[in-house]
C-alpha cells in the first residue's frame, strides 16, 4: 500500500471516532441526572455562580477507561 492510501484510511478513521464521540456527547445530554450528581460542585453567591461537574467528570472517565480497554484488548 503506498503512503497516499494509508493516509486516507487513517483520516476515514480519525472521522469516524469524531462521529462517535460526537454522538456520544450528544446523547448523554439526553440522560437525566448525569450532570448534577452528588459530589459535583456548585457554588452559587450574588450574581456569580460556579459549577463543576466533579463526579460526573470521574464517572466519564471511568467508563470511557473501560470501553478503550475492552476495545484494545479484543483487537489484539
Amino acid at each position: 500500500m503506498d503512503f497516499g492510501q494509508q493516509m486516507a484510511k487513517f483520516f476515514l478513521l480519525l472521522g469516524l471516532f469524531f462521529l462517535f464521540l460526537a454522538l456520544f456527547f450528544f446523547l448523554i445530554g439526553k440522560v437525566p441526572g448525569l450532570g448534577r450528581l452528588p459530589g459535583d460542585i456548585y457554588y452559587h453567591k450574588g450574581n456569580f455562580s460556579f459549577y463543576f461537574p466533579l463526579a460526573t467528570c470521574i464517572l466519564l472517565s471511568l467508563l470511557l477507561t473501560l470501553l478503550l480497554n475492552l476495545f484494545f484488548f479484543f483487537r489484539r
